[in-house]
């Protein structure tokens, strides 16, 4: 059946009856010419894909929420549970590392999810993170339902590594951030919670302060030795996709049969999923646990 234009806004003709297996095609109308203004950005081929996903308006939120200072155990946990499902839908994903209220999801050199089209990864990160920390909100936090005017969204970003080398380095560089907001935020916090300082009392105080003196400080006026803090809220958290096995991702996607690739799929999906809380600086990580990520 075909259908005349009217009034001037569909083409001379349009195809309204097909075969359920024939090629599906947009309407075509004189407002079409929107679509050439759209930008599809397609990232690098054989790069390491980071993208990091941060929580929007976190300070507030955390305040409106009342989470314990300076770490809030259960928030960390319903963030460290987000990142899993996140990771269990996206199987492309072979490690995450996250701290406070940002997560940092790797993904495979030869990952052509989307195409590599940069809008849809980081929208879909974005949105499958904040869907599912809200819906696993009532679970770590069961006497404190979500509030409709604070809901917590998280936007994202995607940053590309050409080798492993600067790939280490970015997680380093977000581990030794952990290492350094925590031990500001103990001796900020233990000022005001076990001392007498107010906020801006504290925040003079730990003015110019090296890590030595708040080490220091927090032995010497509260006894606590900054090593026997936990080491989720000292070291963050690094969620890694074991498997037992790997395909050699050096060759391009291009040089993988679909068999190869649809295999690789499946072994992913299957791959356990390693949660720990240990340096992923140095090298004992890295000729163990971190073979997987590469």
């Amino acid at each position: 059946m075909r259908r005349a234009a009217q009034d001037g806004i569909f083409s001379e003709s349009i195809v309204f009856a097909r075969p359920a297996n024939a090629q599906q095609h947009m309407a075509k109308s004189r407002f079409e010419y929107v679509r050439t203004y759209e930008q599809d950005h397609a990232l690098l081929p054989n790069t390491y894909i980071v993208v990091r996903i941060d929580g929007r308006g976190f300070h507030r939120f955390s305040a409106h929420y009342k989470f314990a200072k300076p770490n809030d155990r259960r928030a960390l946990n319903l963030m460290n549970h987000a990142a899993r499902a996140v990771m269990e839908q996206i199987p492309d994903t072979t490690a995450a590392y996250g701290q406070s209220d940002e997560y940092s999801f790797v993904l495979r050199r030869d990952c052509s999810l989307f195409d590599r089209r940069e809008a849809k990864l980081i929208s879909t990160f974005a949105s499958t993170f904040t869907a599912h920390y809200q819906f696993q909100w009532k679970e770590h936090f069961p006497d404190t339902p979500l509030d409709p005017a604070m809901l917590p969204t998280f936007d994202a970003r995607a940053v590309l590594y050409p080798s492993i080398t600067e790939l280490r380095d970015y997680l380093s560089w977000r581990q030794a951030d952990c290492h350094i907001n925590n031990l500001y935020n103990t001796s900020f916090w233990s000022l005001i919670l076990l001392g007498t300082l107010s906020e801006q009392q504290a925040e003079q105080e730990l003015m110019g302060t090296l890590s030595a003196d708040k080490n220091e400080l927090l032995f010497s006026r509260f006894g606590i030795n900054y090593n026997n803090e936990d080491a989720m809220y000292r070291k963050g958290t690094i969620i890694v996709r074991k498997a037992e096995e790997s395909l050699d991702v050096s060759a391009a996607p291009t040089e993988m049969s679909k068999r190869q690739l649809d295999r690789e799929q499946k072994k992913r999906r299957k791959a356990a999923l390693v949660e720990e809380h240990v340096d992923i600086i140095g090298e004992v990580f890295w000729s163990s646990l971190g073979k997987s990520i590469v």
